[in-house]
């Protein structure tokens, strides 16, 4: 394993553990910064919009500093690794999309993978596989931005930063909700959690 950056050992020490999945969002948080010239963001000078729900976007949380809590991380579940980085201060975005199957397997180590994700691996597929994915991580550590990914310069109209709400009391679950997300029920002030989607059946 080649030696770590101090900012991939952040991203590591955040997620858990070292993966590809991790290392490819790490590598494409990398390749945002130095392609908008930006910084990790303090507060919200970041805007980042992720298409998977992955271990690569603990990478994306970390270097970036776009987090759920900050209300500069969106998620969409379109299940792609499409990486969309805008930057409220220069007002450019470019969006970064692995390009295909970036560290194939052969079909020997299909099969270990199989065995781990299944639960009935032996010791030894166990040790074969954590000795595979280093050899995966390591490759993609050292394989050019330009190889991994397509990058481009993109127009994004960038939401507005968070807002803090009001909250009000659901008059089912007598629960705090916040005021925007609340509605009405029986003429009731009622949370998400506690309305009954009207949908007729579409």
């Amino acid at each position: 394993m080649i030696d770590r950056p101090a900012d991939y050992q952040k991203a590591i020490d955040f997620h858990g553990h070292c993966c590809p999945g991790l290392t490819i969002g790490y590598l494409a948080a990398k390749a945002a910064l130095a392609h908008l010239n930006v910084t990790r963001a303090q507060d919200e000078e970041l805007v980042a919009i992720v298409e998977s729900d992955g271990c690569g976007i603990d990478a994306v949380q970390a270097l970036l500093g776009c987090t759920l809590g900050k209300g500069n991380l969106i998620f969409k579940d379109l299940g792609k690794q499409a990486y969309t980085i805008g930057s409220r201060q220069t007002g450019k975005a470019v969006r970064i999309v692995v390009t295909g199957q970036v560290v194939p397997l052969s079909p020997e180590q299909e099969v270990i993978k199989s065995a781990v994700y299944s639960g009935h691996a032996t010791t030894l597929q166990r040790d074969a596989w954590q000795q595979i994915q280093e050899q995966r991580t390591t490759y993609l550590l050292s394989t050019p931005s330009e190889h991994l990914f397509k990058i481009e310069d993109i127009e994004l109209k960038l939401p507005p930063e968070a807002q803090i709400f009001n909250s009000v009391i659901c008059a089912y679950c007598d629960e705090k909700v916040m005021e925007a997300r609340a509605r009405l029920k029986n003429g009731k002030i009622a949370c998400l959690a506690c309305t009954e989607e009207y949908n007729r059946g579409w």
